[in-house]
Parts: C-alpha cells; structure tokens; sequence
C-alpha cells in the first residue's frame, strides 16, 4: 500500500524527475508506507484548530491553477469528520475564481500553514460549495459566531491524501497575539 499523496502526486513525469534529479530511491519509500494517510488522524486533529491561515489551489477550465489564501480566526477550518473539513466562505473581492472553478473540476489542495512552529500540512481533496438556502445546518457548523465577516457560502472539501511536509525554508512568522504572548513571558521571567 502506498500513501495517498505518492498515488496522487507521483505520475509517470514526476518519477521521471525524481530519477533524472537522484530523488528517486528515497521518494519510492512513500509509496511503500503502510499508512495510506487520507483520513483525518490525531496528528491533524491537533494541528488544525490552532490554525488561522492557509492557501487553496483549484483548476480552471482553461488547465491554469490558482492559488487563493483563505483565514480568519483560529478554528475556522472545522474537521467535520475522520474524512471530511470544511469552512464558511466569507465575502471578499467577488471575483469567485475558486467556485467558478469548483464548477468545472473539484479537486482542490490546501496547504495549511502555522508559520510560528514552521509546520505545514498539504491536503488533496475534492470540494463542493453549500448554501444556506440548501443545506442551512452544515452551513452553521462552519460558522463563526464571533468573526464579524458575512458568510456567503461555505467549501466541504472530502480528504483523498495528507502529508505533513519538511519544515526547511519556512520562515517563523507570529500573529500579534503570539508575538504580545513571546513578550509577556519574556517580562515575567
């Protein structure tokens, strides 16, 4: 059994490149790990309500992707269940360029950032939108009662494969909150 991700992200191009680059021998180890990885396990449970901010690619019918940032408070990203997470949409520059392209093709990945611990989880998944007018229950599961943002919709995205990834080149970053907490602890010590 392989993991998930190698199923999906390891063509015949991309193994192609692992061997012309020397990568080959190790990146075979992943599709030889016992753990397939496309459901939501402990790992993921305790990192995604703690994070406030990620990145979300679709395909347009024109074969272009597109990258979109998606945030709001922490916990917004909700794990609905061991194979499903999803998120209210809020309003924003009306351009609709994601669902326009969930329209035409449903996958989508995410990478989920927490830039303070320099974590990173990819997530490949298939995405469909929910309205309030036909599905007002789910809609408010992904609400955030607090957040003062309008929901226009909200995104349910089915996992097909996770993989946390190396934390080499991502930068530390914090929020005001985690940044006023570093000081906090500083003063008290």
């Amino acid at each position: 059994m392989s993991r998930a991700f190698s199923t999906i992200t390891f063509t015949p191009a991309v193994r192609a490149a692992q061997e012309q680059y020397g990568s080959r021998e190790r990146n075979s180890l992943f599709e030889e790990d016992s753990q397939e990885r496309n459901a939501i396990a402990q790992r993921e449970r305790a990192f995604i309500p703690d994070i406030d901010t990620f990145f979300m690619s679709s395909v347009g019918a024109n074969g272009w992707p597109y990258v979109q940032h998606r945030g709001g408070p922490k916990g917004f990203l909700k794990i609905l269940d061991d194979h499903t997470l999803g998120f209210a949409d809020y309003a924003g520059n009306r351009q609709y360029i994601s669902a326009g392209n969930l329209m035409n093709d449903d996958r989508v990945m995410l990478i989920v950032m927490d830039f303070a611990h320099r974590r990173r989880l990819k997530i490949w998944g298939r995405a469909r939108i929910i309205h309030d007018s036909d599905e007002p229950q789910l809609l408010a599961r992904l609400q955030m009662p607090a957040y003062r943002a309008r929901v226009e919709r909200g995104y349910i995205i089915t996992v097909q494969a996770l993989d946390f990834n190396c934390p080499q080149h991502i930068t530390a970053r914090f929020t005001e909150d985690e940044f006023a907490a570093m000081i906090e602890t500083k003063e008290s010590q």
